[in-house]
């Protein structure tokens, strides 16, 4: 029977739970912002906090309280000596929850866990990776295309001009050899005219 317990069992029993709790509050710590379902952020939250508010003393005794519950030498070095720094003027509220929607598949209600005091590393890393995003190969439209299509048409000159100038090296050996038959032609002329005009007087003196 769960007489008298508020808490939220998350459907696990008890070494289940606080296996799981342990491991979502050392990844919390390490990276500072954890994606998961909504009752599981508040539960963490209940478990964490302390954690962090113990933190603010550094002595052996907080420190192997703080490595009973996390089992983590990593995660117990990160509290701290970077954590507790952070929040060392803030008397409590070291987490947010950030709902983002419900899952596809079950419609669990999401959100994001985070440390409030390193919201501005979060903005940074986000910054540097919109950075860092490939532009996708599109169409370029309005001023782009207007700026591109001089280019375009200069770059087609220039790759055109080559084939330009093989095609009048093979058309000129073909002119040339028009230009020297029509002058043959011409030459050859006065001579068929002048044989035409001894064949038309020795005809008529036949005739005669």
């Amino acid at each position: 029977m769960r007489h008298n317990k508020k808490f939220n069992h998350l459907g696990r029993k008890k070494a289940h739970r606080e296996a799981m709790l342990s491991n979502m509050a050392t990844s919390l710590i390490m990276h500072k912002r954890i994606f998961t379902t909504v009752p599981k952020a508040k539960e963490l939250r209940k478990y964490v906090e302390p954690l962090i508010t113990r933190s603010k003393e550094d002595s052996t005794n907080s420190r192997r309280v703080v490595f009973s519950l996390l089992q983590d030498k990593n995660a117990v070095t990160e509290l701290f000596q970077t954590v507790s720094q952070k929040v060392a003027d803030r008397p409590g509220g070291y987490t947010r929850i950030i709902k983002t929607g419900f899952r596809l598949g079950d419609n669990a209600s999401m959100c994001f866990i985070e440390l409030v005091d390193f919201n501005e590393n979060m903005l940074s890393e986000g910054g540097a990776k919109k950075a860092k995003t490939r532009r996708s190969r599109r169409k370029a439209t309005g001023d782009d295309a207007v700026a591109a299509a001089p280019k375009a048409k200069e770059a087609k000159k220039e790759d055109s001009a080559p084939v330009k100038v093989a095609e009048k090296a093979e058309k000129a050996p073909a002119k040339e050899a028009v230009k020297a038959e029509k002058a043959s032609a011409e030459a050859v002329e006065p001579e068929v005219k002048e044989i035409k005009e001894d064949t038309a007087s020795t005809e008529a003196e036949a005739k005669a």
